[in-house]
């Protein structure tokens, strides 16, 4: 292999830790690394800087992106020495990922779809969603945020977007020392929102608030062949957020009557807009505690016929793992005791650290611990537009089962 540029700056590797680079793993954490030195006679390495990663013994591995702030040190791109981390490249990625999502028929200009999705379309630290002609740019990780300015107007390129508005994370913005303004980019919103259609639904988007960019664009699937259990039943949709498995059970799975709760007042308030903007009569909306409302129910002695649960994320790493399956575990217990015999759990973790294995463990406990039979019919993950990429397993986050309560 070749020796890495002495003009560049080099992350030199511990004894047996290459391994993982070699097969592409993108992320080099900083427990993995022996040293860092500058390129070209300089003492330091600046966050941003493009670094080649280098083996314990001197072989020259891949090109990436350091950040002292994170814990993942270095981000990889390339594989190939010859290959330089600029706009030429940048174009290259995006205008395939672009491809992508057309090429599996995700460009419906009145819909929605992930157009990027970091490490799964060799962007690691990238994340964009287009919403009919509007993009909202989501960047997770100081290499991507660094060159925003560059990268909008190689997505506008590629994508023919009409505008671009930037939205950040508290949270990755500490971990990963991002400083980056919020706001629009390129163009005008037509409004404060946008309306999208799905499955022949549709959904008020609003700009810069809610969770991830606005809507669950990788349930989009789940939605639609969920509602196939729904017919004749009533459903309760717990962590509702705007609707979307409320008013697919209601208006495309024929349930009788469905409820949706959620903790957010806010996004009570857009599915009722989306209930509203569908004609759905046969759907309601509360705000509440989704542990408590489930405790009242069930004191209640409340049964339903479907009950579907798509928390937000109950951990960010594998120190919360305990603590996330415990509450995991809770509230399909209470769901379970909600549902009548013969009933539909659809239920869902998008916590990363939280692997399928796990998913299926906590649901063993709950059945041991109702003495409820429970049969998993279908195990799904996201949308074809949010990709594993297999050297990077931990993009696949999303565990959606579907189950029969006996």
């Amino acid at each position: 292999m070749p020796l890495a540029p002495a003009t560049t700056a080099q992350v030199i590797l511990k004894p047996r830790k290459a391994a993982p680079f070699w097969g592409r793993h993108p992320w080099v954490l900083d427990t993995a690394i022996g040293r860092v030195v500058g390129g070209a006679g300089e003492a330091t390495v600046a966050d941003g800087e493009v670094v080649d990663l280098v083996s314990n013994t001197g072989q020259w591995i891949a090109r990436g992106i350091y950040n002292s702030h994170s814990r993942i040190r270095v981000r990889l791109y390339t594989w190939q020495p010859e290959v330089q981390l600029d706009d030429a490249l940048w174009r290259e990625r995006l205008t395939a990922a672009v491809a992508l999502r057309r090429a599996i028929g995700y460009d419906d200009p009145a819909g929605a779809a992930r157009l990027v999705f970091s490490e799964a379309d060799q962007l690691s630290g990238l994340v964009v969603d287009r919403y009919a002609e509007h993009l909202v740019v989501q960047p997770t990780s100081l290499s991507m945020a660094s060159r925003l300015d560059s990268l909008l107007p190689l997505l506008v390129e590629v994508s023919g977007a009409q505008s671009v508005f930037v939205r950040t994370d508290t949270a990755l913005t500490r971990t990963e020392g991002i400083e980056v303004a919020a706001g629009m980019r390129h163009g005008e919103l037509p409004s404060e929102a946008v309306t999208i259609v799905e499955h022949g639904l549709k959904y008020s988007i609003p700009w810069g608030v809610g969770q991830k960019t606005g809507f669950y664009l990788d349930q989009r699937e789940n939605r639609r062949e969920a509602a196939r259990y729904m017919s004749g039943r009533r459903v309760l949709d717990v962590c509702c957020y705007t609707g979307g498995f409320s008013l697919n059970a209601a208006l495309l799975g024929g349930a009788a009557d469905v409820l949706g709760i959620d903790t957010s007042e806010r996004a009570v308030e857009l599915a009722r807009v989306n209930a509203a903007l569908n004609g759905a009569t046969n759907v309601r909306f509360e705000t509440g505690d989704c542990f408590t409302r489930l405790q009242e129910m069930v004191a209640a002695d409340e049964k339903f016929g479907a009950v579907v649960l798509d928390p937000p994320r109950f951990a960010r790493g594998r120190t919360g793992l305990d603590e996330a399956l415990r509450a995991y575990h809770r509230l399909n217990r209470l769901a379970v005791d909600l549902l009548e015999p013969g009933g539909i759990l659809i239920t869902c973790s998008c916590s990363g650290s939280v692997s399928r294995e796990d998913f299926f463990s906590m649901l063993f406990g709950v059945a041991q611990k109702t003495r409820r039979e429970i049969q998993i019919l279908e195990q799904r993950g996201a949308t074809p537009d949010h990709p594993v990429n297999v050297a990077c397993p931990e993009n696949e986050y999303l565990k959606c089962f579907f189950c029969r309560v006996g």
